[in-house]
């Protein structure tokens, strides 16, 4: 008996079959397959950030060459938007008709020839044309990029996956910094060429680079090529289950049976992409219209805060605040470069943990708040002209790195990781693209009036303004963008108030789109 009971559990010991039901379940390890797909996928974002940026730098001494006035600098500058605009459109019907991956490439290709035709323009009439072609480059880029991303992740890591394209853009925006640091030494006849010309490069390697990747899963159950849709998520998800469910909400947004597991099934004409542009502009649903107005009030208040005007313009800015010397003021601007590539790093590893409104609102609330101290400070420099105010210029270069570092870990990438998860299916690739579209429209209002801007308000009262926009953006985003941290791609537009199948719209997601959109 003794014995017995030395070798009795003690009653408070759980069995141990209990002991191991109450561990907590180990996340799966992260997809090295869909890591290195997104990695290559969002390659073509470095050349969105490095065309826009290297024009900074590159304009100071292209003024000096052609001998054009502050008018053409703006034009110069800004005209690469509305051709943006254009390409961003074109790249959504493009996708789905030839596919995500195939648009990839041929987007590089539109950077490749906009490369070569700046480098070697001999006069300001064939830079602009150059400009023109990579502005639709620009387009192709901003809007396939995430679009393939979000398509291909698993839902556990889509945010983190996703905001690869915006952590590219700032690579891209920091190397155009550092070219034009790197080359400002160089005659006039000779720098700006070279800063170019240097964009040429990377196209070829990611074109190449993108052969490697498979075709979206989600492109080829529109396609009817289920077979090749299953092997893609087999590689691309975490657990096996993952891939047969991730399957099926494909298979059934796509209108396809659930049972049909043929290797290829006829599709219907319209998920080829036609009939989408009546379907989100002319007779939208309830849930299609309020994820229009979402993806575009996001690009909208993203832009409109005033990103451009420091990314184009911060040698300027940092003019005004008392550098006077050109390589002060790029170097300067590089620092702006480290800045916003650093924050945006962070925010890749935070949108999967905390999710998405906590990052958005936080980063709005912190670029109002730099923009008003920046604001200030510049506005007291240019009341006291004859008067060295080491303070106040210190004060204006740190509120433009925790500007952009605010817009960098939360505006920044969120509005391409939102744009490119929230519409259905069939309407994802041209509804992303009116989000993008959106986005340059406001991005070249903002590049092609800053200098005027700030001429007839004074550069203080230009920073005032957009930080009443930064604002209002984020009463936008309280009251209207809920959380989709966690949620299937196919289970979006329940989220934003769909009718489920049963009839009687579900209150608790139909309520998160009215009161604020509180994680759920």
């Amino acid at each position: 008996m003794d014995d017995q009971k030395a070798k009795a559990p003690a009653i408070s010991d759980p069995p141990p079959n209990q002991t191991l039901a109450l561990e907590k379940p180990k996340k799966p390890p992260r997809n090295k397959y869909a890591l290195a797909c997104a990695t290559l996928a969002s390659m073509i974002s470095i050349l969105s950030g490095y065309d826009g940026a290297v024009m900074s730098g590159a304009s100071v001494f292209i003024q000096k060459y052609l001998k054009i006035n502050d008018t053409q600098v703006e034009i110069l500058a800004g005209i690469i938007n509305p051709f943006a605009l254009v390409g961003s459109i074109a790249a959504g019907r493009t996708s789905d008709w030839i596919g995500r991956r195939y648009t990839i490439i041929f987007a590089a290709a539109i950077f490749l020839a906009g490369a070569l035709l700046m480098g070697l323009a001999p006069n300001y009439a064939i830079l602009m044309v150059g400009r023109l072609v990579a502005g639709v480059g620009i387009g192709y880029a901003l809007m396939i990029a995430p679009v393939y991303t979000a398509e291909i992740a698993p839902t556990s890591s889509r945010g983190f996956l996703t905001s690869f394209p915006a952590l590219f853009i700032n690579a891209g925006i920091l190397l155009g910094y550092v070219s034009n640091l790197a080359f400002a030494k160089l005659p006039d006849h000779l720098n700006w060429r070279i800063m170019f010309c240097v964009g040429a490069v990377p196209p070829i390697f990611v074109a190449i680079a993108v052969l490697a990747m498979p075709e979206s899963p989600r492109w080829l159950v529109m396609q009817g090529r289920l077979g090749e849709a299953e092997r893609v998520l087999a590689k691309t998800s975490d657990t096996p289950e993952e891939a047969q469910l991730r399957f099926l909400e494909i298979k059934e947004a796509a209108g396809i049976p659930e049972n049909c597991n043929d290797e290829v099934v006829a599709v219907s004409k319209k998920n080829h992409g036609e009939g989408v542009w009546k379907d989100l502009l002319l007779r939208p649903t309830p849930s299609v219209r309020r994820t229009l107005i979402a993806a575009i009030g996001l690009q909208f208040f993203q832009q409109a805060s005033g990103i451009d005007s420091v990314v184009l313009y911060s040698p300027r800015v940092f003019e005004k605040a008392g550098l006077k010397s050109d390589s002060n003021s790029l170097g300067a601007t590089v620092a702006v470069g480290f800045m916003k590539t650093a924050a945006i790093l962070v925010a890749t590893f935070l949108l999967d943990r905390v999710g998405r409104r906590p990052l958005l609102l936080s980063s709005a609330g912190g670029m109002v708040i730099s923009l008003v101290i920046l604001a200030s400070s510049l506005s007291v420099i240019e009341h006291h002209p004859h008067e060295k105010l080491t303070w106040a210029a210190a004060m204006s270069i740190a509120t433009v790195l925790t500007f952009v570092g605010s817009f960098s870990i939360g505006l920044g990438p969120i509005a391409w990781v939102y744009t490119s998860e929230i519409f259905p299916l069939r309407l994802r690739a041209q509804g992303a693209s009116l989000g993008t579209g959106t986005n340059r429209i406001v991005s070249g209002v903002i590049s092609m009036t800053f200098i005027s801007l700030y001429k007839a308000i004074t550069i203080a009262g230009s920073y005032f303004f957009y930080a009443g926009i930064a604002a209002a953006g984020w009463l936008f985003f309280y009251f209207f963008l809920p959380e989709t941290r966690g949620r299937s791609l196919e289970d979006m537009e329940v989220l934003f108030g769909k009718k489920p199948e049963g009839g009687e719209e579900e209150k608790g997601e139909a309520e998160v789109v009215h009161r604020g959109g509180e994680d759920i």
